[in-house]
């Protein structure tokens, strides 16, 4: 598949994302993908190895699955026409980004805290984060909006096309299927500790480098939008490591620096109170106004990501 092709099928995707978002009526592989987890799950443990290699057995096979079945999926397509090719990434990509689905779900917290009050907001939020919410104040309940939107930054939109350019739709879906596997059995709790473990590394492994680039992104953003891109880069620089996630913290903190305002700090998590470290100390409390700020800087970063990830796929072709 040719250079420009790639590049038309990364452009269509973006563009159908940004109109259309994920709508429910249509079929989705992540869905699929979930599926698949669950099945899987209850008979890889069943299996006559300790429950860390099952689980990091069914992940890799599933990562490897993915990856060699959309491969084959591309190969056939291009072996039927060359448009069926282009049409085959371009819904690959499409369906790995979710610049405007991230977008949509901040933006209903903003309008409930607004139009509903504080316990509308509260419900709002709840459908995003995995923090209990019942005990938010709207200062808490914004920056729960602002930090999801900053750390689905990169989940959602950076890594997708960074895996795109290294490797077309495929290795994007092997992605998707990574950080899926992340949020289905990726945690820290009796029944998946052990079982989730090769599944949560390979998620930060594979997001390592997009979470450390994002600030960049970020910071080119913002400068060109509120002149904060070298508040945003110097936040992300000092606090990016003040995260449980060893990637979350850095998009968080640049957008910290960005809108001005400080995130992390402690908060209840099943019923158990976490005290994270604060990002962008001394900065100011949330208000509902950042939550659109943070949509306007995501989706601007977004664009510029996505102009970066063109011109490198065509470099690479150039280079290879």
């Amino acid at each position: 598949m040719g250079t420009e092709a790639l590049v038309l099928a990364l452009t269509v995707a973006v563009v159908l994302d940004l109109l259309l978002g994920d709508p429910l009526w249509l079929p989705h592989p992540v869905r699929w993908m979930g599926k698949a987890i669950n099945v899987l799950e209850p008979r890889f443990r069943r299996l006559n190895l300790s429950v860390l290699y099952s689980g990091a057995l069914m992940a890799a096979g599933l990562v490897l699955a993915v990856w060699i079945g959309c491969l084959l999926l591309v190969a056939l397509a291009a072996k039927l026409h060359p448009v069926a090719a282009v049409v085959v990434q371009t819904l690959m990509i499409y369906t790995c980004i979710s610049a405007r689905d991230l977008r949509d779900a901040a933006l209903a917290v903003a309008k409930a805290l607004s139009e509903k009050g504080l316990a509308a907001g509260r419900r709002a939020v709840s459908m995003i984060v995995g923090r209990e919410t019942d005990r938010l104040d709207e200062t808490a309940v914004t920056r729960a909006a602002v930090e999801t939107v900053a750390e689905n930054l990169v989940d959602g939109f950076v890594s997708p096309l960074f895996f795109f350019v290294l490797g077309g739709g495929p290795l994007a879906m092997a992605y998707k299927m990574i950080n899926t596997l992340d949020s289905m059995i990726g945690y820290k709790n009796d029944r998946y500790l052990l079982f989730g473990r090769f599944a949560a590394r390979l998620d930060d492994v594979a997001n390592y480098l997009p979470a450390r680039i994002s600030p960049l992104f970020i910071a080119l953003t913002a400068q060109s939008i509120d002149r904060t891109g070298r508040i945003a880069l110097s936040t992300a620089w000092r606090d990016g490591r003040a995260h449980a996630s060893p990637n979350a913290g850095y998009p968080e903190a640049a957008f910290a620096g960005a809108l001005g305002l400080w995130m992390g700090g402690p908060n209840f998590y099943h019923g158990r109170l976490v005290d994270k470290p604060v990002i962008g100390k001394g900065l100011a409390d949330a208000r509902p106004v950042h939550i659109r700020r943070a949509c306007r800087l995501m989706l601007a970063t977004a664009m510029l990501v996505f102009m970066a990830a063109a011109v490198a796929v065509l470099l690479l072709a150039g280079f290879c």
